[in-house]
């Protein structure tokens, strides 16, 4: 075995360790996020090319032949290329990309990846990037185009990472190094052939994304945990301020003397009120949307008791077949209601509407209240605070998407978009 073989056996040997205790800390892992599903695949895959490339650098010191050759490095170009399409799938779900961009981007990265494969396929007869001549790797003079797809997604991956705003500068850092380290470490391959350049920027470039992103984003997590654990339990007990409180007593109170039947029915609802914003205080896991429906009616049965016909409400549900956390529908409706009709001296209409199309289940709470300006709303400060962790309690339970649509004296759109 010569020095070069040893080296190369060395630096596979290093990866693969290196990979494996990774994927044992995200495997032991609990409550793993949908990216780190990613990245487990990707530790994954990273562990078979790195053993793939050691086996052949040992079998190539006992045996060589031009299938032997051809065989490997077409298996190379292609787990490559499986290599950039498992990142480009890790970017997508770390920085949780609006549904519409998502879709235009794989569909790139699905196009791309069906077509280089195939070209990677088609050389074995062609030898458009390379052949192999008494059991010798020998490049063609077109070799380079077979990078097209990582150079492509590359700059798509770092064009995006780039302009989002989700990412902290160690994040974006990291996820340009790998883009970029791979690509010089591709050019200085081509110029030192026969040295395993492009393996040891792979064992850089995965620890710095390891590190710099995912780590970071976990620790980021932990702290954004704690905040709206903090604010789940705000957003509870203001379903229950002792004003809403003692103004629904109060109409009840005086609807007892004029309809003792329909003060009753008021009773029971603001019993049941209380009830579920009570309970929903330790529920942790999904509730089917149809008991979160029952609870929208209870409290606008209150809200209609004491406005009366300022308050209009159309419920459009085309599906209740799916599961949302406790509470995120009726704050809306509520918000809506307070926020939106009520402030206008008429009032107004608030539709909830539900529907489901091949890949997701949308709800959407419409009003024509008085509308506000989304440039000048902080959901950061405490009095919207409660909207940013519904948002937070939809993406990591449903992998959901919020998305606020308002324009002043016009009104406001919320849309909840749950993937199936």
């Amino acid at each position: 075995m010569n020095a070069n073989a040893g080296i190369k056996i060395t630096i596979c040997g290093i990866g693969i360790m290196i990979f494996l205790i990774h994927i044992v800390n995200l495997i032991i892992k609990k409550n793993k996020r949908a990216d780190e599903k990613w990245l487990l695949v990707f530790m994954i895959f990273n562990v078979i090319h790195f053993s793939i490339y050691l086996i052949f650098n040992i079998i190539k010191n006992f045996y060589t032949s031009d299938d032997l050759i051809i065989a490997f490095y077409t298996s190379f170009y292609i787990m490559n290329n499986i290599e950039v399409y498992i990142l480009f799938k890790y970017m997508v779900s770390y920085i949780n990309l609006s549904n519409q961009l998502n879709k235009r981007l794989s569909l790139l990265n699905n196009i791309l990846f069906a077509i280089f494969v195939i070209t990677d396929i088609i050389n074995i007869p062609t030898s458009i990037y390379f052949y192999s001549q008494n059991g010798e790797y020998i490049r063609s003079k077109t070799m380079f185009i077979s990078q097209g797809y990582e150079f492509i997604m590359f700059s798509v991956i770092i064009l995006v990472t780039t302009i989002t705003q989700k990412l902290k500068k160690r994040e974006k850092a990291a996820f340009i190094i790998y883009c970029l380290l791979p690509v010089l470490a591709i050019i200085f391959q081509n110029i030192y052939s026969g040295y395993a350049i492009g393996y040891v920027s792979i064992i850089i470039t995965v620890e710095i994304l390891f590190f710099f992103a995912n780590v970071e984003k976990n620790i980021e997590l932990s702290k954004q945990e704690e905040k709206n654990k903090e604010a789940h339990v705000k957003l509870m007990i203001s379903q229950i301020q002792p004003h809403f409180i003692y103004n629904s007593l109060s109409a009840i109170s005086t609807l007892i003397s004029i309809d003792p039947d329909k003060a009753q029915k008021s009773l029971d609802d603001f019993t049941e009120y209380l009830r579920k914003n009570l309970s929903s205080l330790t529920e942790t896991r999904l509730i089917p949307f149809e008991n979160e429906l029952k609870h929208i009616e209870t409290y606008v049965s209150l809200e209609k008791m004491r406005f009366k016909d300022r308050i209009h409400i159309i419920y459009d549900i085309g599906t209740k077949d799916f599961s949302i956390p406790p509470l995120t529908i009726q704050p809306l409706v509520e918000n809506a209601i307070k926020h939106g009709i009520l402030k206008k001296i008429e009032g107004g209409t608030v539709t909830l509407t539900t529907y489901e199309t091949d890949s997701s289940y949308v709800i959407e709470v419409k009003d024509d209240g008085i509308g506000f300006d989304l440039n000048e709303i902080d959901f950061d400060e405490n009095v919207h605070f409660g909207l940013k962790n519904i948002s937070y309690r939809i993406s990591h339970t449903c992998e959901g998407d919020l998305n606020i649509i308002s324009k002043k004296n016009v009104g406001t759109k919320i849309t909840v978009t749950l993937k199936k």
